[in-house]
Order: C-alpha cells, then structure tokens, then sequence
C-alpha cells in the first residue's frame, strides 16, 4: 500500500499539538521504502526545528541494538546462550551467589535473570565503564529469582559487557562496526560530541494537558547506562531501518548478511510472559524484542523513554509494516497511541485492543491482602488501605535514583482481582497506569509497575 506523505504530514502535526509533544519525527517502512515526516522543535526555548534527519534519545529501543550484537555473536559459535554468563564473565556477580552461578545469557536478553532494572551508576566517561558498572552492580539485590520476569536495565548492561570481551571493542565501537556500518545508520550516535553533529532534540516536562517545558538537564544518565538506553540518539529513519533488517531476515538492504535467519527467529519468538500485560501492551518477551498480540495479527516492537523523551517502534511482519515515531514530551504515549491506531489500521490491516483502564463500573475487591511496602533496587512502592476500603500508592525513587524522577502517589481503581489502575501519565502510562500484584517465582508476593516487580516486605541486602 503506498504511504501518503502529505496525508500523514498534516496528521502528525494535527495530533502533535492536540496532545502539545514540542516535537515528533515519525519514520515508516513499508513496500520496502522508508518514508520520512517530522513537525514541531526540538527546543522550545531555542525554536529550532524538528527536520527527519533530527536526532532524539531512543531510551529503551536501545535494547534491541544490543540485542542484535549479542545475538550476531551466539549465531557465531562465539556465545551459548544457555551456558552461565560466568562462563563468559568470570567478574559477574550478583547479592545472591547461588543464582549467579546459573543465570544465562539467555535470561538477561528475556527479562527473566531477576536482576533489577533501576541501578544508575556513573562509572565515568572510559572505556572501562561498563566493565566497572558491572563491577559495582555486584552487590546490588535481585528482583525475585532466576525465572521471574522483571523488566532488567542491568540485565542489558551485562550483556553490553559481554560484547565488550567477545569482540574486544567497546560496546560503542562494536555498535558502530558490526551494525550501523553495515546497515548505514548514519544518525545513531552514542556519545554526546557525536550528537553534536546533528540537530538534536531536548526533553521536556510538564502535567498533562500543558505546554511542556524544557528539561533541566539534556541528558542526566552516565556512559555506563548505554547498553540498556541511556545515552543512543538516532534518527527516527535510522531505528525504522533497523527493524527492516529483522524484517528482512537479517539482511542489509544491499544483501549484507548481518544475522542468520534462526537468530532472526529466535529474536521474534516467545520466550517469557509477563504479569504485566498492559504497561506496553504486551504479556510476552522474546530475545530483546517486546511481542504483541493485536486482536490475532502478531507484531513485536519496543518503547523507550528518557527525561522527557519518548520512543516508540512498532513492527508487523505478516505486512512488512515498520512504523517508529521519536517525541520530546507533552502526552507523547496519547500522540502515539492515536496515531499507531491510524497508520497501522491502514497499512496493515492492524485492530489495536481498547487502552487500558478500570470499568466505569469497577469491581469490588479486597484492598487489605496488597497493602504493605514492596521495595526493589532504587524504588519503595508503599501501598496502605484508605478507610473507604480502597489502595492508595506512593512510588518514590530512592538511593541512586532519588533525583530522576518526583514521587507519584495515587488513589488505586481495581481492574480485576490483582490488577489496579492509577490515574497519571507519563513514561509508564497513558491515561492510566497499571499496578499489578502478583508473585515471584519463589512465591513471594510482589508488586508490578512498569513490568518491575518489587518483592513485599524484602529483607533483601542493598548497595
């Protein structure tokens, strides 16, 4: 089907400003053809233009690239994805010894280590900073045990690291030779004296339904935050091209072989399932890539978020469609969720489910057995019961994390018997934010925001 530009031009900004996101670039590849529109600043305060070759903070979609380095070495013999990560880094260690003698490369890609998600840790601008983030991370509690899904930045960081001794380059150099060379990502830089060769978007903050403002800070997170999406800016054409590899089974658009078609697959298939099937419309996991299920046609994608960034790809391959949209705040999850609806209904055939949220009716349901303080590394999430019956959630960012982010606090709506929604916005949510109880593997009874599961009441040694 072909893509009219001009028609998706004029939607993108009608919808930009509907939902005040400063700027938006908007990437789709479709009958083998990237096309490219872009609307609105990158800065408010400088009024300098959004333009298609303007390069945004992708966050978390990083965590594809880094999967797709791991993966190129495991199709190389280099890497058995089962085999411990000890095998490979004799250095990784976790607060639990027993469950680091057998955590797999294989989980880290899957979400399903147990390692945490919110460790920052600034181990400076060297080349040895991931060898010494992992160093540090060492200490650090896991979320539940080996087999639990909980949502892992460190994870990924560990597996840059990994790249790092299996091809004796840095993760950033190995990023640039082994895929953006190949795939002529031209615009997908890491360090910031990179970015500085291209118009660069800024983050901005702001409540939902205001003009947001721009973010105190470009970026706040360290070198050592790059496997798992602190510090990559690309262009929205240049993550679009990435997911065309995957579409095309691994090949470059001039016939370069960068993946087996096995590893292509594998990528793609199912590998966990997560409690939370609603902070980014999925329950299930393959190897870096998030899987979803639109009413009976599968796709798979991944989101992203920064301070005041936020990303989002989408890919379906029974159509060849790959749609990735890079934004610089204001309600950017309400941009996309409408503008996904629309273009992937258009080209691909695709019925998205209803957003998430509570019934007008909602359902009565017990609040005393989920009352209590569930805490993960950088992150206390206390829960008490209001005298009307109800929850009321306070989620603070401590320890390392404590400046990211403002604390949130809601009154909590049930969904279903485990499952309650919080009304916000933001790098979590739409309109409203799922809150899911649930346990680990062990039994332990936890919480779920943001596909983290924080154990209740843990006794849990932290750094």
């Amino acid at each position: 089907m072909s893509f009219d530009t001009a028609h998706w031009q004029a939607r993108l900004d009608q919808l930009r400003i509907a939902h005040h996101v400063p700027g938006a670039s908007l990437a789709v590849l479709v009958d083998g053809v990237v096309h490219e529109v872009a609307g609105g600043v990158l800065h408010r305060g400088t009024g300098v233009e959004v333009t298609t070759d303007s390069v945004f903070q992708v966050g978390s979609i990083t965590k594809l690239h880094t999967a797709t380095l791991v993966m190129q070495l495991a199709a190389s013999g280099a890497l058995d994805l089962d085999a411990p990560v000890v095998d490979v880094l004799p250095e990784f260690a976790t607060a639990d010894p027993e469950a680091t003698k057998v955590i797999t490369t294989r989980q880290l890609l899957s979400h399903t280590s147990g390692l945490t998600c919110d460790f920052t840790h600034d181990t400076g601008r060297g080349d040895d900073c991931l060898a010494r983030y992992v160093e540090a991370a060492a200490g650090v509690a896991l979320d539940g045990p080996p087999g639990t899904f909980s949502y892992s930045s460190v994870g990924y960081n560990v597996l840059g690291r990994i790249v790092e001794v299996l091809t004796g380059q840095t993760w950033d150099e190995a990023l640039q030779e082994r895929l953006c060379a190949p795939l002529g990502l031209t615009r997908t830089v890491t360090l910031p004296e990179d970015v500085l060769r291209f118009r660069a978007a800024m983050g901005h903050l702001g409540g939902p339904g205001q003009e947001p403002e721009p973010a105190p800070a470009w970026n706040m997170l360290p070198r050592s935050s790059g496997p798992y999406g602190g510090v990559l800016c690309a262009s929205a054409g240049d993550v679009v091209r990435l997911a065309g590899m995957h579409l095309a089974g691994g090949t470059a658009p001039d016939g370069t072989r960068l993946l087996g078609a096995d590893a292509v697959a594998a990528m793609q298939r199912r590998h966990a399932d997560s409690p939370d099937k609603w902070t980014v419309d999925s329950d299930g996991w393959g190897l870096g890539w998030t899987l979803y299920d639109w009413l009976g046609t599968p796709g798979f994608g991944h989101d992203g978020a920064t301070i005041g960034q936020y990303g989002f790809l989408r890919v379906v391959p029974g159509a060849g469609v790959a749609v990735a949209l890079l934004t610089n705040g204001g309600g950017s999850r309400r941009l996309h969720a409408d503008l996904s609806r629309e273009l992937l209904g258009e080209l691909a055939g695709v019925e998205l489910p209803p957003a998430f949220g509570p019934a007008a009716q909602p359902p009565a349901v017990a609040a005393t057995p989920f009352a209590g303080t569930y805490r993960r590394e950088g992150v206390v999430i206390t829960v008490t019961e209001r005298t009307d019956g109800g929850l009321h959630l306070l989620y603070e960012f401590v320890d390392g994390m404590k400046n990211l982010s403002p604390a949130l606090e809601a009154d909590l709506v049930p969904v279903t018997g485990n499952v309650f929604a919080a009304p916000g916005s933001g790098a979590f949510s739409e309109d409203w934010m799922p809150v899911v109880f649930s346990a680990l593997q062990d039994g332990t009874p936890c919480c779920y925001v943001g596909m983290r599961a924080a154990p209740k009441d843990s006794a849990r040694s932290r750094s």
